[in-house]
Parts: C-alpha cells; structure tokens; sequence
C-alpha cells in the first residue's frame, strides 16, 4: 500500500507533486541513504532501525548476493567472494590498488592492462561497478521502502579526488542498479552544506574528509546561501584501511606468524579494525584470535603505539591539506574553522595533528558517519524541485584534476585547470603541424604533469575532412564542457568548412554501453526476485506502521476493551513484532490481518465515542444543513 507524502503549506508550489528523492553516500567501509522530510534532512534506517550499510557484497553460487551485515559476517569464513571497500577498485588497474599484494581477491587484469580490474567469485566475474550496484540497489530499495514510492533520482557522492574514470564508473554502477543521478557531489562539499545550513556558518572552512579508503580535503567559502569551493586536494588510496593494515602488520610483527592464509588474513585484519576502533574511546585494545593455522595471537594495542606505527599515515593527510591552502591562496590564519568527516577522523591521533595544523580545535557537533549523507539529501530536494519555504542557495563546486590535450612532443595543454568553478566550458584554439594535413588525432587527458605519459589519457576521436593548407594555417578550435558531475564532452572544428567531431568522453576504465546494456539485460532475469523483495520490504513497512497505529489507540483509548479482548489484542501485537524482522511475506501478511481483524471492533468502538462526544450537547435541528 502507497503512503501519502504529507507537506505542509509552503513546502512547495505543489505540495501532492512532492518528487522523492534521496542523497547517498557511497562509502568505503559503510554506506548510507538520507532524505528531506518536513524540511529536515535525516538518515534513513533499515528494518532494524540501523543507519549504517556496510559497503561488503558476498557472492553465492545460484544464489541473490548478499549485501550489509549478513555479508560482513560471512567476510573471514569465505574471503574471496566477499568484496569490501570495492570504492578502492573503482576506475582502477590492479596495478594502482594499493596493499594488493595482501589482498585475498582472485583478480583479473583485462587484456593489455586496458581497463578496470574485475574480480573472479563463484557467481562469476565481477567488475568494482556491478559490485557497487549491488550495494546501490539495497540503498535504493531502503529509501523506497521507508518513502512509500519510487524516486525520483538521487544525488551520489564521490571523493573530490575521484577522476573522470571513477565518477563515470560510479555513474554506471548506478544505472545498473536502477537509480537515476541526479548529480555526482564531491563528498567534502555535501558535509560543508550539511553544516553550513544546520549551524549558519559564514567565512572560509576547512573540510577534512579521511573515510575508510579515500581523503579529502576542500576550502569551501560559505557565504550567504553561496557555497563556494575554492580550492581541493586529497589522495584517493589514502583512509582508515590503512591505518587497519598497518595495526595488522605490526599484530603478524610481533606475534611472529608464518605467511597467512587468505581466511587468516582478512580474520585478523578484522580483528585490527575492532582494535583500532576500540582505541577511539581507550588508551589500549586487545588483539586476541586463533587463527585456522592453529597459531594463537594474544597482544595489547596500545595509543602509544598505534600513534607511532600510524604516524607515516598521518603525515599524508597534511600534504595534500597544504597544496589546497596554496591553490586556494589562502594562510592558516584565514581559516575560520575545520569541519571533520569520516568515520576514520575519530582517531585521536588525527584529531590532534588537525588541531595542530590549524592552530584550533576541530569541529565535530555533527556525527562525522552522516553528514555526507545529509548534505546530499538537501542537494537532492532541491534538484528535485522541493524547495523548502525561502531556501535558495547556489553550489560552486570545482573541478579536482586538469583537463586538457595532448600537443607536439607528447605535451600537455592544459584547457581547463584544476580547480576551475563547474559547470564550465572553455574552448582554445589549435592548427595543423604539417603541409597538407587533412586529419587531427584529438587526445584528451587528465592530470597535472606537463607530459602526457605522466597523466591519464581520458579518450582519442579523429577530426577528418581539414583542408589541406600549408602547416599552421588551419584554425581549429576545440571544446571543452564539463557538467555539473564533473563529467567532460569535447569537440573539435575547423573554422574556414566548419567540419566538426565531438566526443562524450567514455574513461577507458568505465564500462562502455554495450557491457552495461548486457548487464541490464542480465539483471532482467532477476525482476522476479528484486519485486518479490520490494513486496516483502512494502510488506514490512506497512506492518510496522500498522503496530504504531494500534499501540498509539492502545494508550489513548485501551478503557474501551475488555480484559480479554486486551490479550487478544497483545497476542497479534506480539506475532507481528516477532515476524516482521524474520522477512518472511506470507509470515507478515497473516499477523497483519489477525491483527487488523481481532482489533476491527475496538477501532469501531473508537469511532462511536468521537461521534457521540463530537454530539453531545448540540441540537439535532442546530445540525441540519
């Protein structure tokens, strides 16, 4: 059964067309789904009131994946077909995954080091985009379940760092999951407009963003409904992974284990990241678990010492902070606060060395897991056309890395900078090299180097048809526009014919068209078992609004039943409360109706009462209309 979406008066020019849409952030380690309701942003939870998805996918033969905790749990026993922070492998060669020689993945490098690694599991292989569709699709689901209706898009967060590859890559994983985008929104700037609207804040902010698997870092002006990015850096093979990695190092270190097992390995690397996370609120954690081998690790993680094996780490985060100040030509001084975002900035190491930079304290009035989550969710109402009473503000996002083409000697002309405002376009001049020149190679690519072998190459198109003219006289002028996903397209021209070539550039590590419209195709066969879960999740929501509904009567009301109509009543109650968590349909359908049938008189009785109250004292003839 629909839901009603309910707006009050001014919410927008139509309240009943209210759009349903959603921000997601798409993490490392978790993942999580918010939207706008009643103007307030707000996270939406699972069945079992928990925020948080963690972004872990676990691959069955013949069966539906796994995705969140039921696939978590199954992560040390059955390791190489459960994937977890496949945001790291998104848009990525196996060759620039960090720490993958300690990986306990079956990887597969395409033909010729051409594209994007894929994963080999039991269910067959698996690309970083299918995989995050799947993480995607359960989000998508949760917000349409707890919305009552399909949506109408979603705003998606990506690291400011995230290159062309890895935004087209999650732009793909997304169609396939069914989800249209709204935007692609730099992580860093959706936490600034989460905390720029809920505290008010005006002046120039420092967004210190270190997830699970990626850091950030942006220099966002907020002025007076204007949220004005100026400058950003990061290192997207840099986050809380880490830091897991280099606790489980130092654990094999000390305890002197052999080379471990693929089981082993992601077990005590588990074990790491509970230790870690423990050292948040403590000044030691244990490290205690028996490996399949038979070897027994019993040792004490101490702050001390996970400040020192960590220290390296930490220092990264400064670097990439510097440069941003530089870019943006701002001092230390001018910062009027840091914002901190990312579960890993918990760490008491890293809040100290922010604090230090700086030269104040960090602010963490808003839970650094969801204020991603948040910030996109208000991006979203508003694209969606739900503004909310007066609230118009403008988003100047930027652009991470430098586009540009490559030149005679294998040089690099910068067309747009980094940092440049988007959406953007900017076009530039270019002329032939050689007498009677016909054709033009156009190579774009995406870095800062001067060389074009140090930067990445984003797609080669062929302009033809130039007249043959002596070397330099053609003119030809070339195009580049990048939307507001920070997405690119470029086109050429010759001025004199106006022969043109354009070009959507389509990353050599994203999925082309026809590999996502097989994937769609392939996804079909699997209709049946994503409605029937959509009508179990439909099921489980107007089951629990059902229980809110009776027990809300229940404490106004309860005086209108008798003792064992009561029980009867507490009975269903219970049932219900019992099969809902199960996931059960046919299970939740029959406690709803028990429960809808034992309470049919008392609901009867209510609406006799509000009737004769309504009446009472009134005039039968004062009445009549």
């Amino acid at each position: 059964m629909a839901l009603l979406q309910i707006a009050e008066p001014g919410e927008s020019a139509a309240p009943h067309q209210h759009r349903l849409a959603v921000g997601i952030d798409l993490g490392t380690t978790n993942s999580l789904v918010a939207t706008v309701r009643s103007g307030v942003a707000a996270v939406l939870n699972d069945v079992h009131g928990r925020s948080l998805l963690p972004s872990v996918v676990h691959y069955a033969a013949n069966k539906t994946p796994e995705v969140g905790f039921g696939a978590q749990a199954k992560q040390a026993q059955d390791p190489r077909n459960t994937v977890s922070s496949v945001k790291r492998f998104m848009g990525r060669a196996r060759r620039e995954i960090a720490h993958v020689e300690s990986l306990t993945y079956d990887f597969i490098d395409p033909a010729e080091g051409g594209g994007m690694v894929k994963i080999h599991t039991v269910a067959g292989v698996k690309s970083p985009v299918e995989i995050s569709a799947e993480i995607l699709k359960s989000l998508r689901m949760r917000g349409e379940a707890s919305l009552g209706g399909e949506l109408v898009g979603a705003v998606i967060t990506v690291p400011a760092y995230f290159d062309d590859a890895q935004r087209q890559a999650t732009k793909d994983a997304a169609q396939l999951a069914g989800l249209p985008v709204l935007r692609l929104l730099n992580e860093p700037t959706a936490a600034a407009i989460a905390y720029g609207l809920d505290n008010a804040s005006e002046g120039i902010y420092a967004v210190f963003d270190l997830g699970g698997g990626t850091f950030d870092i942006s220099i966002l002006k907020l002025s007076k409904g204007v949220f004005e990015v100026l400058a950003t850096g990061g290192d997207s093979a840099l986050g809380g992974d880490d830091f897991d990695h280099r606790v489980s190092c130092w654990a094999i270190e000390q305890a002197k284990l052999k080379p471990l097992s693929a089981q082993d390995a992601t077990l005590l690397l588990a074990r790491s990241r509970e230790a870690k996370e423990h050292l948040s609120q403590h000044g030691q954690a244990p490290i205690t678990v028996k490996l399949c081998s038979g070897e027994f690790v019993d040792l004490t993680l101490t702050t001390e010492i996970f400040c020192e094996i960590t220290r390296t780490l930490v220092q990264k985060t400064l670097g990439p902070t510097k440069k941003a100040l530089r870019d943006a030509g701002l001092a230390i001084a001018d910062i009027k606060g840091v914002v901190m975002v990312g579960g890993a900035t918990r760490m008491p190491q890293v809040q100290h060395a922010v604090g230090e930079f700086f030269k104040q304290e960090p602010l963490n009035n808003l839970d650094p897991d969801k204020v991603v989550a948040l910030g996109a969710a208000i991006q979203a109402n508003l694209l969606a056309g739900n503004r909310v009473g007066d609230d118009d503000w403008l988003l100047l996002d930027v652009i991470p890395l430098s586009l540009g083409l490559e030149t005679m000697g294998g040089l690099v002309e910068k067309i747009i900078p980094r940092n440049s405002t988007i959406p953007i376009a900017k076009a530039q001049e270019f002329t032939t090299f050689k007498d009677g020149q016909t054709a033009m190679v156009v190579h774009v690519v995406q870095g800062e180097r001067e060389l074009v072998s140090d930067c990445r190459s984003l797609a080669r198109f062929e302009l033809r048809g130039i007249p043959p003219l002596v070397a330099g006289a053609a003119r030809i002028q070339v195009s580049f526009q990048v939307d507001a996903d920070g997405l690119l397209s470029v086109s050429a021209r010759e001025q004199s014919t106006g022969i043109a070539a354009r070009i959507e550039v389509k990353p050599s590590y994203g999925l082309s068209d026809s590999e996502i419209a097989a994937m769609l195709q392939a996804g079909m066969g699997h209709a049946s078992d994503d409605a029937s879960l959509r009508a179990l999740r439909e099921s489980q929501v107007d089951a629990q609004r059902l229980l809110e509904a009776v027990q809300s009567a229940l404490q106004a009301d309860a005086a209108l039943l008798s003792n064992a109509e009561r029980g009867e009543v507490d009975a269903a109650i219970a049932q219900l409360q019992v099969v809902i968590p199960q996931g059960e349909r046919r299970s939740i359908d029959e406690a709803s109706v028990q429960l809808s049938k034992v309470t049919d008189e008392f609901a009867a009785r209510r609406m006799n009462q509000s009737v004769s109250t309504a009446f009472t004292g009134k005039n039968i003839e004062a009445l009549k209309i």
